[in-house]
């Protein structure tokens, strides 16, 4: 249930505060005075979609914020999204413009939530429904979606499973449809494969830094005579010195045996002493280990020759399958597993013509067992919708919900077509193609109803939904929406005033031009609108208009008590353009009275038979899909 909206710069709206109770809610006004405005701020702070020209001008962001009182089904889903909730759960939006499009911020009690998880909530807690759907109704996935949600959840249950078959065989399908490519093209691409692999495998490619191995030793081979005089050349350095010159071993001997002489002196000479014994010790192991690489040399032309060769196959290697060794390895290796593929490795073709083909059969076997149920849901909404259309003025009506074998998708083999007549001895044809603006309007609000039964949700929100109907059917329409407001919290966009003469709350909607440049300019009328406007609203508060001088129109809304309502509902059977509080129209004020006379008769004959009913209840069946039925149109 929504208890209450909060809405800032959000298209004529400077700032309103508006509190909603139990029961069914009007919102009166003349045409363009923005009724439809505060469906729209609903709408958009539960996700909905908007542009940045909602946000009011001159203005750097709007907010809007819907307080919802918590429902039992929706404990368990916020714990899961860690967001604390005390009985209440507040949704907001803020929209802040970024060059040509919006920035926005939605948060479920403050906390910061996605798209994804907005339109969860919103599926539980709004449903709005306007007259201006006709297009919407048309189209086969809509009202599939519909039937579905009216069948609840065991269809959602079986169309997950058809789901699943779906994907399942399209991967079928799709594996067999590459092999077949593959087929076609095998023999093209065998040869060539083949021959690439021979030539790979006949390298015999093992490791990467093959080349760059061979090439080091290549310089070694070819360098070899230099290294042994050089080595030689170090080992007499290190060691022993042909020429008679002192080596390093002789010049540390030297060194060592001198400080040994002075450690007897001075014992602190003793660590210098360790350091040239171990100098020492390392220039004696460096000659052996040079003197013993000098004797392991040696000219191998036949190993440079092998070296060579296998460097030059690997250029080549790498020319035609590189352009480094590892490349061409990694060609050699995905070649393998094409040929592994081309070669009939894996499932072949008759088994993955048979894969799909039990794919295709566990599909159909879904689908059928969808199609069943659907039937059953559609015999079901056939047979309710016709009993909530008859007290509408259409005791005649035929309804079909009618179910034609398509291709099978993720969605089923069913294509739904709603089809209507709405008079006797006419053929049933496709709902919007015959279905006029009035019986649309009482087809939807049925529609609502029905759906009111499986699927409860707390808020039920119809905007202008009796458009293009008066008389009779105007009451017929208004004793339905009484009774949905027993058990759900309706808010109603309506220029009928039998319709708003049921409401248990009555707001009236109008634009203000404020500033003091306009005080000189607004008509009788305006004026007293501002002195209505400067009444306490439902918060107890009184609007304040900003002190500017500039001349700006906003919208107000204003809760209306017993006597302001018989001036509203007078204006709206009158069609006055003069001020309500100083009408003459005396016919118009009787007619108001009377209204809310058969109203007032209406709620308790209603009340009395509810209360003279058995206890005998229908229990819901919790419908997992919502229909989204929110409509473009604008006030």
């Amino acid at each position: 249930m929504l208890l209450a909206l909060r809405i800032e710069n959000f298209a004529l709206v400077d700032h309103l505060e508006l509190e909603l109770g139990t029961g069914l809610t009007v919102l009166t006004g003349e045409t363009g005075a923005g009724k439809s405005i505060v469906l729209d701020a609903i709408d958009a702070a539960l996700g909905g979609k908007v542009t940045s020209r909602v946000i009011r001008t001159g203005a750097d962001r709007a907010i809007v914020e819907a307080t919802f009182r918590i429902v039992p089904e929706l404990t368990a889903w916020l714990q899961q999204q860690e967001i604390e909730a005390d009985g209440t759960i507040v949704c907001s939006r803020e929209i802040v413009p970024s060059g040509n499009s919006q920035r926005n911020r939605s948060r479920i009690n403050g906390v910061l939530v996605n798209k994804q998880q907005m339109e969860h909530l919103r599926d539980r807690l709004v449903e709005i429904t306007a007259q201006g759907q006709t297009v919407q109704i048309g189209q086969p996935a809509l009202q599939r979606e519909w039937l579905d949600s009216y069948g609840g959840d065991r269809v959602f249950q079986q169309r997950q499973q058809v789901a699943v078959a779906f994907q399942a065989y399209q991967q079928a399908t799709q594996a067999l449809e590459k092999r077949r490519r593959a087929e076609q093209e095998r023999l093209q691409q065998l040869d060539l494969f083949e021959y690439q692999l021979r030539e790979l495998n006949a390298a015999h490619l093992t490791e990467p830094d093959e080349f760059d191995q061979l090439e080091q030793e290549a310089k070694r081979l070819n360098h070899s005579v230099d290294l042994q005089q050089q080595s030689y050349q170090v080992y007499q350095a290190l060691y022993q010195n042909d020429s008679g010159a002192p080596a390093c071993a002789d010049l540390l001997g030297t060194a060592e045996h001198t400080l040994q002489d002075m450690v007897e002196y001075d014992p602190q000479l003793q660590p210098i002493l360790e350091l040239v014994s171990a100098a020492l010790a390392q220039v004696y192991e460096a000659g052996r280990e040079i003197n013993h690489y000098g004797d392991s040399i040696e000219a191998d032309p036949e190993r440079l020759q092998e070296v060579q060769s296998r460097m030059a196959e690997l250029k080549q290697v790498c020319r035609k399958y590189g352009p480094t060794l590892a490349d061409a390895i990694d060609l050699r290796d995905r070649l393998q597993e094409e040929l592994y593929s081309l070669t009939g490795g894996g499932q072949s073709l008759e088994e993955l013509e048979q894969t799909m083909n039990r794919c295709h059969q566990a599909l159909i076997q879904a689908c059928t067992e969808l199609t069943q149920l659907r039937q059953l849901a559609a015999q079901d909404l056939q047979a309710r919708l016709v009993k909530e259309l008859k007290p509408l003025a259409m005791d005649k009506v035929q309804f079909q919900a009618q179910l034609t074998a398509c291709p099978p998708s993720a969605y089923g083999a069913d294509q739904i077509t709603f089809l209507f007549s709405p008079n006797p001895g006419e053929p049933l044809q496709p709902l919007t193609e015959i279905a006029s603006g009035g019986e649309m309007s009482r087809f939807l609000l049925a529609l609502q109803a029905s759906f009111s039964q499986v699927d409860p949700v707390g808020t039920l929100v119809f905007d202008e939904i009796d458009v293009g109907v008066s008389g009779r059917v105007s009451q017929a329409i208004a004793e339905k929406l009484y009774q949905l407001s027993h058990h759900h919290q309706v808010l109603c966009v309506t220029h009928q005033p039998i319709v708003a003469a049921m409401a248990d709350q009555h707001f009236r909607v109008s634009k203000q031009v404020i500033g003091a440049e306009s005080s000189q300019n607004v008509s009788s009328i305006t004026k007293r609108s501002k002195a209505k406007a400067s009444q306490p609203n439902s918060n107890g508060h009184v609007p304040v208009e900003p002190a500017t001088s500039e001349v700006r129109t906003v919208v107000r809304i204003t809760s209306l008590n017993p006597e302001q309502r018989r001036e509203e509902l007078a204006q709206l059977a009158g069609g006055q353009s003069d001020a309500i509080a100083h009408t003459t129209d005396a016919a118009a004020y009787a007619f108001a009275e009377s209204l809310l006379a058969q109203a007032a008769a209406l709620r308790q004959g209603q009340a009395d038979a509810t209360n003279g009913k058995s206890s005998a209840t229908v229990t819901p069946t919790k419908a997992k899909g919502r229909r989204s039925t929110k409509s473009s149109k604008k006030a």
